[in-house]
């Protein structure tokens, strides 16, 4: 690359860099590359809110003919819908000594800054996903204690309360297990083997889902020994802009010499609309 102004590597980091990084980011995003992303409105600056809606089922009527079914009574439409402001801004950045340094760190056959820098970014927006997880505790209890092994009995018990709750088939349900749980599961020959279940189960992130008692079974290596979250997509809802944001600027204005490269996201993250009784943890 002979790039030699700042306005060029500029260019050249917009045009090939912020499509093939807003892809890879969400694709190494394990929760954030599986909660929904549908929502109402439009995100073109930090602050501004969407909205996630459902229209609410009637009640209904069951009527007997010759009796009292020549009318029916009908019901006012009403909404259920949460609020989701993008308030949250993911930053990585590095700071070079000179043009020169940057030029040498941005080709596409070099991948190692990008690559940095989407780590940082995605943990940013792991851990905030997470910190909003929050399991009904009202009976029956969402939140499962005192699990040493992950096998079997404990998978059936979870499919059971999201059957209860009422969980939708569409578009799946999800199982995000700590590197010790997923191990309990792989030593688990009713759980393991693929004589004992499905084997249509999508790729998520470079893995390929382990598809039991309707869950798709992922290892998530963020989380701490012996912690497992079941979920439906809908339980929390993400909104974001449609690319990252990649920025250069000259520090010579500061009084100082060399050149930072930033990128960052604005996004928003909450609970959807029963959220609390659309997942499960496991510990």
């Amino acid at each position: 690359m002979s790039t030699t102004s700042l306005a060029e590597v500029t260019n050249q980091i917009q045009k090939y860099w912020s499509p093939i990084f807003t892809k890879q980011l969400r694709e190494s995003l394990l929760l954030g590359s599986l909660v929904d992303k549908k929502y109402q409105g439009a995100i073109a600056a930090q602050g501004d809110r969407v909205r996630v809606s459902q229209v609410n089922a009637p009640t209904g009527q069951l009527l007997t003919v010759g009796i009292d079914a020549d009318s029916f009574s009908s019901e006012a439409v009403s909404n259920s819908y949460v609020d989701i402001t993008a308030d949250k801004r993911a930053v990585a950045s590095y700071k070079f000594q000179d043009l020169v340094s940057l030029q040498s760190q941005i080709s596409q056959d070099n991948p190692e800054v990008m690559e940095s820098l989407k780590f940082a970014m995605a943990k940013q927006i792991n851990d905030y996903l997470w910190s909003l997880v929050s399991a009904s505790t009202s009976s029956p209890d969402h939140n499962i204690n005192g699990v040493a092994d992950f096998n079997a009995a404990q998978l059936a018990a979870c499919r059971i309360l999201a059957a209860q709750a009422k969980w939708r088939m569409e578009p799946g349900w999800y199982a995000l297990l700590d590197p010790q749980y997923y191990g309990d599961v792989m030593n688990a020959t009713t759980l393991a083997s693929s004589d004992y279940g499905a084997t249509d189960a999508p790729a998520i992130s470079g893995q390929v889902a382990l598809k039991r008692f309707g869950f798709n079974i992922l290892e998530d290596n963020s989380r701490s020994a012996d912690h497992g979250l079941l979920f439906h997509p809908d339980f929390m809802h993400m909104v974001s802009q449609t690319e990252v944001q990649v920025k250069i600027s000259d520090l010579h204005p500061l009084g100082q010499f060399g050149t930072i490269l930033s990128v960052d996201m604005v996004f928003g993250a909450a609970l959807g609309i029963d959220g609390s009784k659309k997942h499960i943890q496991v510990y």
